[in-house]
């Protein structure tokens, strides 16, 4: 079993994925998706959204990080691509699930569901860019408004010579919207000798082998899950090895988030710390009553200062720490 941290724009971040695979269980990460229109983008864009670039390609923790693309010209996009593994980038994806109305709008992303000819064109100028040793992936659902194209859509990912697939079991028109289609991956598996890894709706250690039975993947993605329940990856994977671990208490958790370094970028604004905090606790909510609190008690707080004063009452060092003493 190999489970991926899920590319999530706007959330899943440099810092959030040094986050998540300090705690532990994710083999490989996805970045926030690149967006690309005409133009072979500079280095500084590519270590901007991936700074582990500057790390040999891997996050603190030594998880491999692959950039994600968005975009629509063969051309461009394969450029890209040769310029993000010459850089580092341990492979490349590809966008072809984002739902976003924005995105859409300029043909990338999801829309190109409707396209399995231009998914084709795309994901083949890229391979043929891209030196062999390295992986090019693809990110897809199961179709723009029905699942009635699937089958061409998983057709030209892999005649145009993609190493691996992620299907996130839900079509655009689904959204985030429950359930996901696990059921309707194998006949797409049927069609494919490519690794194939499945995403959607995995909250819980239980959903992760119930999406391994119904979707007949081993590998697993993960995206919001895993913000609800930080640790869920290294539970999952304890469970799959039949090993322990010490879950993560709310006073854990609080803890990660103050020494995860979100509040030391001097770089940003000094408002983004406690957006960003509140932003997490939206999902950690999920899974911890104790967020609902804590929100309330920072709803009002601007300032990263005010912020940590408060967290600071509540942190506790977890008994299996992260390496994270070493960075502070």
């Amino acid at each position: 079993m190999k489970l991926v941290l899920a590319p999530m724009e706007g959330v899943v971040d440099f810092k959030m994925r040094q986050l998540l695979t300090d705690i532990g269980g994710f083999d490989l990460c996805v970045t926030e998706f690149i967006r690309v229109v005409d133009l072979t983008l500079p280095r500084r864009v590519f270590t901007r959204y991936c700074p582990e670039l500057l790390n040999n390609g891997k996050t603190r923790s030594g998880t491999p990080v692959r950039i994600q693309l968005l975009g629509q010209v063969p051309h461009v996009l394969a450029a890209n691509a040769r310029k993000a593994v010459m850089l580092g980038s341990h492979g490349v994806d590809l966008n072809f699930g984002c739902p976003a109305k924005t995105v859409n709008k300029s043909k990338g992303g999801a829309v190109l569901l409707k396209e399995p000819e231009q998914i084709y064109q795309i994901i083949k100028a890229v391979r043929e860019a891209v030196p062999q040793e390295h992986v090019v992936s693809a990110k897809i659902r199961l179709g723009f408004d029905d699942d009635s194209n699937s089958t061409e859509i998983v057709d030209a990912v892999q005649s145009a010579g993609a190493s691996s697939l992620a299907i996130h079991a839900r079509t655009k028109r689904d959204g985030y919207k429950p359930p996901a289609y696990w059921e309707k991956i194998p006949p797409l598996l049927s069609r494919l000798s490519i690794p194939v890894v499945a995403n959607g709706e995995i909250w819980q250690v239980e959903d992760a082998f119930l999406c391994q039975q119904r979707s007949g993947c081993q590998d697993l993605m993960i995206g919001r899950g895993a913000l609800a329940m930080p640790d869920l990856a290294a539970k999952i994977k304890a469970k799959f090895h039949n090993t322990h671990h010490q879950t993560l208490s709310w006073e854990n958790v609080i803890y990660h988030i103050l020494h995860s370094s979100m509040h030391q970028d001097p770089n940003v604004s000094e408002k983004y710390f406690s957006a960003r905090t509140k932003q997490w606790l939206g999902y950690l909510k999920r899974q911890y009553p104790q967020a609902h609190l804590l929100f309330d008690e920072i709803k009002t707080l601007k300032y990263k200062e005010d912020v940590v004063t408060v967290l600071e009452k509540y942190a506790k060092c977890p008994t299996l720490d992260s390496n994270h003493d070493n960075y502070l």
